[in-house]
């Protein structure tokens, strides 16, 4: 994706079946658990950027002694600057042998249980108090709980509304806080009701029975006992793993498979809607606490924010690849000769390589007997990882943001060559626009034409992914100039009105008044005044756009139908809320989230 945004975070939860002891013996190490803990942080570091925590629980701690330890970091690089403050002070073992509660007690960040999270916060909270795990402390151990997780609320302030309502005093808005507290509540509810009937399950169901949104949730109580929980529609994912020493969970499956060197079929992906509840003993079971919901897992997962060493991402990416050809041979009129085929790293590689295949298969077919076919192809753009600048001039920094990336030189005849460049995405179209094509442009070809793997991403995300204005989608942006273009700007303004109406309670249930808008144009409309919002000042080569189809895009990902950026379907009320207070702070020219 060209455009940076931010998106979800990466939970990881990790249980010991078996005592320090054990593994000190086995793998030489008392500290197991932390390094497995550890590589599947790593795995997942491009899921968070701006803090990291890891949490550690050892079974019947001593008295007087806390049952957690608690690191946390937000310095840059987060990830690398907590495990090395973690490791730092960490003592060499002694040559003599001790028990695992000796071992427990003495060192840091040894024991049975551990939490570890990466955060990507989308509010712009980037200090200590923001980073999970968070804590609530409790002098008894079966209530003092440590929770993480990847999710976002759109109904934070009910959830507010029903803490004051308990007697409760919220110290914070943020929704990470606010769900500590309210499963904490309940958490302590139950054990003063159930002593010996005590259910975590129905914990779980109390207390996010009324949650809109989406989560995978992991957390550890002070006496050793686990869970994790996914919602009920599957938006975030959630993979998990058990053999007879260890229970792991984490939001890629690909982490799991790194730690443990095991199979895809292995890794199971946790139950939307089901616990996976850990004993005190560390048996593991599964149990329904949320009504089942249709799946709409996130494809946005598939497209770009999953890594794509996953099995199943890494073939779904080459199938959006190669479900762009027969539109991008007709953009090029089917110019094998003069054509250039290549992409924007480093996440639209793989969908290059689908498109590679489907290309050379077909000029097989149309070459000519006696030829060899041949499919120009070739890494033209190289983004600098290194690239930074503090200029503080505008237009001098613009200049300089240009050069985020290098091209390579000698591919392209100049003058006389398309050049094709796949994308996984196009959001706001700010990098696209300011820096890649005028860097293409700069080698002179004759016709560009960007290909995005996904279709316009038209609407907010409120589940995680950092896209909650309209003002920050181009497509939207175009849509209202063909508007004006036609004279049909009173259309706005009655999907205005009729989403303020929505908003003040008047509508039993809310409708998604922006798809109005798109629904008066045709995809060719929208993608030629997409084209012309992108196209810089100065642009010498002919510019054409390809988007994926929201058609093909279900063929590709067949099992991942959350699909809202695109479709405007959103998978639970908060969605449409969402929506129509983005329209709203539009119309009214609020700089503010929709949610």
């Amino acid at each position: 994706m060209s455009d940076q945004i931010k998106h979800e975070c990466a939970v990881t939860l990790l249980r010991l079946r078996r005592g320090v002891e054990y593994f000190q013996r086995k793998y030489g190490t008392a500290y197991y658990g932390f390094q497995k803990l550890a590589l599947m942080l790593e795995k997942q570091h491009n899921r968070g950027q701006d803090g990291a925590g890891i949490a550690c629980v050892g079974l019947d701690p001593e008295p007087g002694v806390p049952c957690y330890r608690l690191e946390k970091s937000n310095r840059p690089p987060c990830l690398a600057d907590l495990l090395e403050k973690i490791g730092s002070a960490i003592p060499p073992l002694p040559d003599e042998p001790l028990s695992g509660d000796a071992m427990k007690h003495l060192y840091p960040f040894c024991g049975e249980l551990y939490l570890g999270h990466l955060r990507y916060g989308t509010f712009g909270r980037s200090g200590l108090e923001a980073c999970h795990p968070f804590v609530r402390e409790n002098a008894c151990l079966d209530r003092t709980l440590l929770l993480a997780g990847n999710f976002n609320l759109t109904d934070t302030a009910e959830i507010f509304r029903i803490l004051q309502a308990t007697g409760h005093h919220p110290a914070s808005r943020q929704d990470g806080a606010l769900i500590l507290q309210l499963i904490g509540h309940y958490l302590e509810q139950m054990r003063d009701r159930r002593r010996h009937n005590f259910s975590l399950a129905e914990v779980l169901a109390d207390a996010m029975r009324n949650f809109d949104g989406a989560y995978t949730l992991c957390g550890l109580l002070g006496n050793g006992e686990a869970f994790a929980v996914r919602d009920p529609a599957g938006i975030r994912p959630g993979y998990y793993y058990f053999d007879d020493e260890v229970v792991a969970v984490s939001s890629e499956r690909p982490a799991i498979q790194a730690a443990f060197d095991c199979s895809t079929a292995e890794v199971g992906e946790l139950p939307p809607g089901q616990a996976l509840l850990i004993s005190r003993d560390a048996e593991v079971r599964f149990e329904q606490c949320l009504p089942r919901k249709p799946l709409r897992r996130c494809v946005f997962e598939r497209i770009y924010f999953s890594r794509g060493n996953d099995a199943g991402i890494h073939q779904e990416r080459k199938a959006l690849g190669r479900a762009l050809v027969p539109q991008l041979l007709e953009a090029v009129n089917r110019d094998w000769e003069n054509t250039l085929f290549s992409y924007i790293p480093n996440t639209a590689q793989i969908s290059f390589h689908g498109m590679l295949e489907a290309l050379q298969e077909e000029c097989w077919r149309e070459t000519p007997a006696g030829r060899m076919p041949k499919v120009r192809f070739g890494q033209i753009a190289v983004k600098d990882a290194k690239f930074r600048t503090f200029i503080a001039d505008a237009a001098a920094r613009r200049d300089f943001y240009m050069h985020i990336y290098d091209v390579t030189y000698g591919l392209l005849h100049p003058g006389s060559d398309s050049l094709v460049v796949i994308d996984d995405s196009i959001v706001r179209g700010n990098t696209m626009r300011n820096a890649i094509l005028p860097i293409l442009d700069r080698l002179a070809p004759r016709r560009i034409v960007i290909a995005s793997a996904a279709p316009p991403i038209r609407y907010p995300d409120c589940y995680g992914i950092d896209m909650a204005s309209l003002r920050e989608l181009v497509a939207f942006e175009a849509a209202v100039d063909l508007l004006n273009m036609h004279g049909k700007s009173e259309l706005l303004e009655r999907c205005y009105e009729e989403a303020k109406r929505q908003l003040s309670g008047l509508e039993p249930e809310m409708t998604n008044c922006v798809k109005p808008v798109y629904d008066e144009f045709t995809d060719a409309e929208l993608t030629d005044a997409i084209a012309r919002r992108l196209k810089p000042e100065g642009l010498r080569a002919e510019l054409t756009l390809v988007f994926q189809t929201c058609a093909n895009l279900a063929k590709c990902c067949p099992d991942h139908r959350g699909d809202w950026y695109f479709t405007g379907d959103y998978p639970t009320p908060g969605g449409f809320r969402v929506v129509n207070r983005a329209l709203v702070n539009y119309m009214e020219k609020r700089d503010e989230r929709a949610y």
